[in-house]
């Protein structure tokens, strides 16, 4: 099976703009390719994962990757799927942004001996003289096929501004920069980068009079259309410290029935002939499955100690086992704490298992809390400190968990 054929048995295709010729390109190993990553928070996310692990793949196949920091369209914005426009950063904090993913994206690829490049397109984007870049690729875009892209439907209707605008144009000009300066011949992205990517193809050929490819990966979706890699409306990091790897392994293995196989197929390097025996999985082989996927993509960001660590804790929490060393743990203030006590609220509040005291007060009603195994039925129940000295094994519903310290 080639490279391509794998990618299409994974289902990780979504849209080609020449499908012969990237296939000769990939499956030869003669693709430079580059996929970009704005800098909008100091860690990837679990909805980098597509993108990070093609890269893997096709880098492993003989090809070049090209992460792209950036660094100067992060200062425009990305407008693709928002209803608003994202925050604007300082250049400081991307720089900063900027390092951090190039730590995350090191146990993914292998950038020794110029087997891949990490580029930063602020060197580029932040010098150019405006009027000149208008002069140079201004009259290459077209207002009134821009104005009909995928990218800007949303923005538009509660109104498109200047700068994001100029986002689809920031972006071309980068794949027609390393076209020129890293003979980069193909471009990568999520499918709803479309737009921005085939601007970026057209370019080429209006100025260089040349060939270049684009190709998207399908959206990582669950059964229902939404967007995987956030729980309780927060993302799940790539970062230790912002989700802990407990808390990483246990998303993946909460996973619905419906995704995880289609999870293992397209984010876990296991054979894909493997893959296609666990099709006919159901019961409680799925939960094996999900148990896989877990593992796997923990290994992957945070190695197989952490992996092994994940799992046990895992397993010995969900057998009614005592063990919570690896489970994450959070430490209440002295804030928490009212008149030398703290209510079960406060704490399920403080230890982010619920968005907020309402929230907190159904679930332990509906009885969905306990505390070290027994289930916390009085809404008013209060601690004083000297009970966190011991183990607090705090559990919301039978997925959450965490040991509360004072």
């Amino acid at each position: 099976m080639t490279i391509y054929d794998e990618l299409v048995a994974r289902g990780l295709i979504a849209q080609v703009t020449n499908e012969e010729e990237i296939k000769k390109l990939i499956n030869e190993g003669k693709a430079t390719f580059y996929i970009g990553f704005d800098c909008t928070a100091d860690s990837l996310t679990a909805g980098h994962f597509m993108a990070l692990t093609l890269m893997k793949r096709l880098q492993m196949a003989g090809n070049k990757p090209i992460a792209l920091i950036g660094g100067g369209t992060t200062m425009i914005g990305d407008p693709s799927g928002r209803t608003d426009m994202r925050k604007m950063l300082t250049r400081e904090d991307i720089n900063h942004n900027a390092e951090c993913f190039k730590r995350q994206m090191e146990r993914f690829i292998d950038f020794s001996d110029d087997k891949a490049l990490m580029v930063n397109n602020a060197d580029w984007l932040l010098d150019l003289n405006y009027v000149d870049l208008l002069r140079e690729v201004g009259a290459c875009f077209s207002v009134n096929n821009m104005l009909r892209a995928e990218c800007y439907k949303q923005r538009m209707e509660k109104g498109l501004s200047f700068l994001e605008f100029n986002y689809m144009i920031m972006q071309s000009y980068d794949f027609y920069y390393m076209f020129q300066k890293y003979n980069c011949n193909l471009e990568f992205g999520g499918d709803d980068q479309w737009s921005n990517m085939l601007g970026g193809t057209e370019l080429i050929r209006r100025k260089l009079g040349k060939d270049a490819h684009a190709m998207t990966i399908t959206l990582l979706t669950d059964s229902q259309g939404k967007k995987m890699g956030k729980t309780a409306g927060n993302a799940v990091w790539l970062d230790p410290n912002k989700t802990t790897p407990f808390e990483f392994y246990q998303y993946w293995r909460n996973v619905g029935d419906a995704d995880v196989l289609k999870c293992i197929r397209m984010l876990t390097f296991l054979p894909i002939e493997e893959i296609q025996k666990m099709d006919s999985w159901e019961g409680a082989q799925l939960n094996e499955a999900k148990d896989i996927l877990a593992y796997e993509l923990t290994q992957m960001v945070h190695g197989t100690e952490e992996a092994d660590k994940a799992r046990e804790a895992s397993k010995a929490l969900f057998a009614g086992g005592a063990n919570s060393e690896n489970v994450p743990t959070h430490t209440l203030s002295a804030e928490d704490f009212r008149d030398g006590k703290v209510d079960i609220l406060q704490i399920l509040v403080s230890a982010g298992l619920t968005a907020s005291r309402a929230e907190a007060r159904r679930a332990v009603t509906q009885g969905g809390v306990s505390v070290n195994g027994e289930k916390v039925a009085d809404p008013f129940a209060a601690y004083e400190k000297s009970v966190f000295a011991e183990e607090f094994l705090l559990k919301k519903g039978k997925k959450s968990f965490c040991k509360i310290e004072a």
